[in-house]
C-alpha cells in the first residue's frame, strides 16, 4: 500500500513537510494479541478478554483493544513503513502529543496507520525533531480508531 518516498534524506526532511509519509498494510487485530496486552499490563476487564461475556453484555458483541494497545500498535505499523530517512543513525521516540482514541477496535478488525510530517525542527547539530501526524484507519470504518502525533528526534 505504501509508496516509496523517493530521495528522503535526512539533509531534505523539510521538504517533506506538509506531505503524507505513507500508508502501512492492513493488520489484523486478533484476540491473543489482546490477551498478551492485558496480561502484561494488568488491564483484563472483561470486555477486552471475555469474547462470551461480550457477545452478551457488550455493546459491540465482541471484545475490544484496550486503547492503548491500539497506541503502541503504531510503533509496528510505522516500523513497516520503513520511514527513517537515508542519512539517519538513530531515530528516538521522543513523545507523543495530541491522542485521541476515537473509536473502538473490535476484535477481529482490520487495521493501517497513515503517516503525514506535520512539523520538523532542528534540535542541534546533525539532530532534527520531527512530528508525524497518524490516524489508525479501521477498515470499513469512516473515523479513524485514533489520532496521535508522535513525536521522534532523528540523528544523523
Amino acid at each position: 500500500m505504501s509508496h516509496k518516498l523517493v530521495d528522503y534524506r535526512f539533509d531534505r526532511i523539510p521538504a517533506f513537510l506538509g506531505q503524507e509519509l505513507g500508508v502501512s498494510e492492513w493488520m489484523t487485530l486478533e484476540q491473543w494479541r489482546i490477551n498478551e496486552f492485558a496480561h502484561c499490563t494488568g488491564d483484563d476487564q472483561w470486555i477486552h478478554t471475555d469474547p462470551e461475556r461480550c457477545s452478551r453484555e457488550s455493546p459491540y458483541g465482541v471484545p475490544i483493544a484496550h486503547g492503548f494497545l491500539t497506541l503502541s500498535l503504531l510503533a509496528q505499523l510505522m516500523n513497516d513503513l520503513k520511514l527513517m530517512p537515508e542519512g539517519t543513525s538513530i531515530a528516538l521516540n521522543a513523545g507523543i502529543n495530541n491522542v485521541r482514541f476515537k473509536s473502538v477496535v473490535r476484535v477481529g478488525s482490520r487495521m493501517r496507520v497513515r503517516v503525514k510530517l506535520a512539523a520538523v525542527t532542528p534540535n542541534g547539530p546533525d539532530r532534527l525533531l520531527t512530528i508525524s501526524a497518524c490516524a489508525l484507519e479501521i477498515e470499513g470504518e469512516k473515523d479513524p480508531a485514533l489520532l496521535a502525533d508522535i513525536v521522534v528526534l532523528l540523528c544523523r
